[in-house]
Order: structure tokens, then C-alpha cells, then sequence
């Protein structure tokens, strides 16, 4: 799918530093209402970093900000070690950015995007059709350069917004939601390219809701209702979650068994999790004998019922419903 060229990230002396973002305290108000109230964090250099919250959270105000198009409330932050207030233009130009959002020129054909957005980005002719040969062979369209755009499939659109938004060779990369709509071969495909380039060098702070996604990240901030209200690890926020997790298959009404289940005695959280559910409870034991009782006397027959290990979805229900409760 992809050549063996790499962006590689230039070393300078204004950049060099083991945190590539840096937040403090960072908040961004409309009115009365506080889309980010307050967060902190910080990423090093070289680390994929995800960024996740449910609908609503602050999630790309907050991107905004980073990437000096929104102006914070209060606080303080910088990207590369340019200041997200006084430096934008800087942050601008070591940055790639790419959305969820498809936002090359559908009539115009792959090659011919990549050349429109380097000059752009400022490159010379020959730096463009240079660096347009390299990021095409990176991304597996070198041998597709000349369709237009609008007519690739979904999987390769993204891959040539990825081409587009590292044209440059920014040291800083920015996914937001950007495999949103992917089926899951392409997002397999794109996060191998993910990895390859945070192997070089390269800075990725990722916003997805795809948990397994959120997996492949070295570090994860949570943030619900504009405050972050968790981070660590993939391992250490699933190490965070305290209660038992059953997972139950009802062989049919699905709906419905997680109506009755959410009802029940010591039943801390139930979701939907694949074909089945994910029960959360400190009293396993008498959990499962009442799930059992419950879904046999409305005639719903179970498939399974185990307990396991919790998941980042599990800790990712269980921290926001800890924060909003």
C-alpha cells in the first residue's frame, strides 16, 4: 500500500523540546456556556496522542485553539513550542491538520490538489512535485494521481487528505474524527501509516469515538462537558475500572433485555457492546443470578453470560457517567 519514504521531521532549535503540545489551564467561553473549562495536559514529542469525549465535550473547540484559529478565554498553551496566542503563524506552518471533513477540490485530480495545497503551504514548483511523488507513494495513489478526486472511494479520499495534509512535513499532525465514515479495512490501512510516520519522529494528537482506535493510542486525555476528567494510558484508564464487567448475549430483543437489566439491584451501568451487553456491578454474583431470573421471566432467551476484563469502552462509560453524576 505504501512506499518506504517517511516524512522526516527537521530538527531546529526553536523546536527542540521533549513536549511537542503543551496546555495549562486552557479555556474557551461563549457566553455563559464553557465549552472548555479549565483543562491541562501535555504531549511529547514523537507520541500518538488521543484526544476523546463524547459529543459535545469540547473536543474541537479545543483543536481550534491549538491551531490558532479560536482565541482561548484564559489559559495558556503552545504547539512546537510556539505560543497559541502571540505565535499562530508559526504554529500554522508546523502543523498538519486534517478533519473529518473532506476539504480537497473534488474536480480537480489527486496530483493536481496536492500541487494547488503546496503552494499554499509556500513550496517551490520543484519542492511540490517532489514532495507530491513522495507523500502519493506513501499513501498508495501514486498510480491513481491523475482520477479526479470526487471520484475515489471514501477510504482513498482520506488517504489523500493525509498526503495533503503532511505535504509540507510538519512535525505536528492533527487527526480530528478524520477516519470517521471508513470502513474498518481502510482505518486498519490508515492507522499502519499513523504509526509509521509517529515512528519518525512525528507528533499525532488524534480525536476519534472509535474505541478501538483509541487502543492504538500511546496516551489518552477524556474530557466530558469541557473538563478532563481523566488521563493516562490505554492500560491504566482500563486498570481504573473498579467493578466487574459481565457480558450478556440475548439471543433476541436486545432493546429490551437492556431495559429490564438496567433496572436491576447493584447494576451500576449496562450498554450496548457489539451483539451483546456490558454490565457493570461491584456484585457480580448476584448480578448474574438476577439477570438470569429477569430475562427467563420475560420469555428472553441468553446466549451467554461471562465476566471479563473491562475495555476502553468500559472505562470510557464509567468515567463519564462518574464525572455527570
Amino acid at each position: 500500500m505504501a512506499g518506504s519514504f517517511f516524512p522526516q521531521v527537521v530538527e531546529r532549535t526553536d523546536l527542540d523540546t521533549d513536549k511537542a503540545i503543551v496546555v495549562e489551564k486552557l479555556s474557551r467561553h461563549f457566553g455563559d456556556f464553557k465549552a472548555v473549562d479549565g483543562i491541562s495536559f501535555e504531549v511529547n514529542r514523537g507520541e500518538i496522542f488521543g484526544f476523546l469525549g463524547p459529543n459535545g465535550a469540547g473536543k474541537s473547540t479545543t483543536i481550534r485553539m491549538l491551531c490558532g484559529l479560536l482565541l482561548p478565554t484564559g489559559g495558556s498553551g503552545s504547539v512546537g513550542g510556539y505560543d497559541i496566542i502571540r505565535e499562530q503563524d508559526r504554529i500554522r506552518a508546523n502543523l498538519g491538520y486534517m478533519s473529518q471533513r473532506f476539504s480537497l477540490y473534488q474536480d480537480l485530480t489527486a496530483e493536481e490538489n496536492l500541487r494547488f495545497f503546496g503552494g499554499v503551504y509556500g513550496l517551490s514548483p520543484a519542492r511540490v512535485k517532489e514532495r507530491a511523488r513522495e507523500v502519493l507513494n506513501l499513501v498508495g495513489l501514486w498510480e491513481r494521481r491523475r482520477e479526479f478526486t470526487g471520484l475515489l472511494p471514501l477510504g482513498l479520499k482520506q488517504r489523500l487528505a493525509l498526503a495533503s495534509a503532511i505535504l509540507h512535513e510538519p512535525p505536528i499532525l492533527f487527526l480530528d474524527e478524520a477516519t470517521s465514515g471508513v470502513d474498518p479495512i481502510s482505518r486498519r490501512n490508515f492507522w499502519d501509516l499513523i504509526y509509521a510516520m509517529a515512528d519518525q519522529g512525528v507528533t499525532i494528537l488524534v480525536t476519534t469515538h472509535y474505541m478501538d482506535e483509541a487502543e492504538f493510542c500511546d496516551r489518552l486525555v477524556l474530557i466530558s462537558a469541557g473538563r478532563l476528567i481523566a488521563q493516562g494510558t490505554p492500560r491504566e484508564l482500563k486498570a481504573g475500572v473498579t467493578e466487574q464487567i459481565i457480558a450478556v448475549q440475548p439471543r433476541e430483543r436486545l432493546g429490551e433485555a437492556l431495559n429490564l437489566i438496567k433496572r436491576l439491584p447493584y447494576v451500576s451501568e449496562a450498554a450496548v457492546f457489539g451483539y451483546g451487553l456490558h454490565v457493570a456491578t461491584p456484585r457480580a454474583e448476584e448480578v448474574e443470578e438476577a439477570i438470569k431470573i429477569v430475562l427467563a421471566a420475560h420469555h428472553i432467551a441468553l446466549r451467554r453470560l461471562i465476566r471479563v476484563p473491562p475495555t476502553l469502552e468500559d472505562a470510557f462509560i464509567s468515567l463519564v457517567d462518574r464525572a455527570q453524576g
